[in-house]
């Protein structure tokens, strides 16, 4: 059973900067301890039991952990810009970046049906289950939806009030409110975007890409770089590098994330590996396998990776046989392999673009095996000038 009450965060906020992006990654999880300690007392003291069913969960959602890469990123884009002395702000608008994600992944799971997240069940499958195990009436599956979205909502509405106390406390302010607004409306327009490619049965390659930079990119690397930087009021030559190195960076992780999707072991990513194919979800991986079908005249391979197959065992949802032909098909056409020379190219792009940015060797080698973590491959080194 969820407990009622929250226990209080132990750590305490680092006086100095943060030497690493592992320190500031550490410090930011200490700061988040404490803002979701605060955020629950609070939620208790409105009502018990939307403190234990919602509030709760959401903060059990957000101490279990993930990649923390936008903090991480957020701290490059800081130090890149001459940030120094009292990191508080950044941990708050990185703790801020970490609530935003867990909304949306909790809202993601919902759309995509997934069961699994970050090793355990999703928050909607948990919701079913205590509606069943509590002999709740009606259907389980209405109720945790219903709620999870409320959760997702949740954590939307405590990121908000973490961003716009620190905007408020910052000579900055203005500037940082600025790039968050502009990501929470990036987020949600990549995310329709992403169900209405879906719901259209689109193959493009260039729409493909549109997806990922809307629903990745920019709110992975390039806003967060962009939030760190703000809050030393960095000038536009630095922004504007780190915008380009966080683009870059941020579609290798969506392109790693779609080879995930499709090749990855559950017990290690902590999520479904079918989802993707199952769903025909647009990702530059499918629309780069049916272009290379298309232009081989490989007929069985776009017939098995096209909207129109006919093998599903629901609205949309594809059997086992049609994905294992879909997998099969990438990897013939030479997908797979496309896909991961592009992440290495872009990978090296992000790292030059970065170089840009600081001079800092610390900062730059710190960065560069952020971008090596969050696309799986090894850009090159940052200590030279680009």
């Amino acid at each position: 059973m969820l407990g009622l009450r929250p226990t209080v965060a132990e750590a305490a906020v680092p006086v100095d900067s943060p030497l690493t992006a592992l320190e500031a990654v550490r410090a930011v999880e200490a700061e988040l301890g404490r803002v979701l300690d605060t955020k629950a007392r609070g939620a208790f003291d409105v009502d018990q039991v939307f403190a234990q069913d919602v509030a709760g969960r959401v903060t059990a959602f957000v101490r279990r952990g993930g990649k923390r890469l936008r903090s991480a990123f957020a701290w490059c884009g800081w130090r890149a810009a001459g940030g120094s002395g009292d990191p508080t702000p950044l941990l708050r608008t990185a703790a801020a970046l970490e609530l935003v994600q867990a909304c949306a992944l909790i809202h993601d799971d919902v759309m995509d049906g997934s069961p699994l997240r970050r090793g355990a069940p999703a928050v909607h499958v948990e919701l079913a289950r205590m509606h069943r195990n509590t002999g709740m009436t009606g259907s389980p599956e209405a109720f945790s939806t219903s709620v999870a979205i409320l959760a997702g909502d949740l954590a939307l509405v405590w990121a908000d009030d973490v961003l716009t106390e620190t905007a408020l406390g910052s000579p900055h302010g203005t500037r940082l409110f600025h790039e968050w607004q502009a990501m929470r409306t990036e987020m949600v327009a990549g995310q329709y975007r992403d169900i209405h490619a879906q719901a259209a049965g689109s193959s493009g390659v260039d729409e493909a890409v549109s997806i990922a930079t809307l629903k990745s990119a920019l709110y992975t690397v390039e806003r967060p770089l962009a939030l760190g930087a703000s809050l030393t009021g960095g000038d536009e030559h630095t922004l504007r590098a780190l915008r380009s190195a966080g683009r870059c960076a941020g579609l290798a992780f969506q392109l790693r994330d779609d080879l995930l999707g499709t090749y990855g072991n559950p017990n290690k990513t902590g999520k479904p590996a079918d989802d993707d194919l199952r769903t025909r979800k647009l990702t530059y991986l499918l629309a780069v396998g049916l272009w290379l079908a298309d232009a081989a005249g490989d007929e069985e391979a776009a017939d098995a990776l096209g909207p129109g197959s006919s093998i599903e065992v629901g609205a949309g949802i594809r059997s086992d046989d049609a994905v294992n032909r879909m997998r099969a098909a990438l990897e013939r056409t030479g997908a797979r392999d496309v896909v991961e020379s592009k992440i290495s190219e872009l990978a090296a792009t992000s790292v030059r673009h970065f170089a840009g940015a600081t001079t800092d060797p610390v900062v730059r080698r710190e960065f560069t095996t952020l971008v090596e973590r969050a696309s799986g491959v090894a850009p090159g080194h940052t200590g030279e000038a680009a």
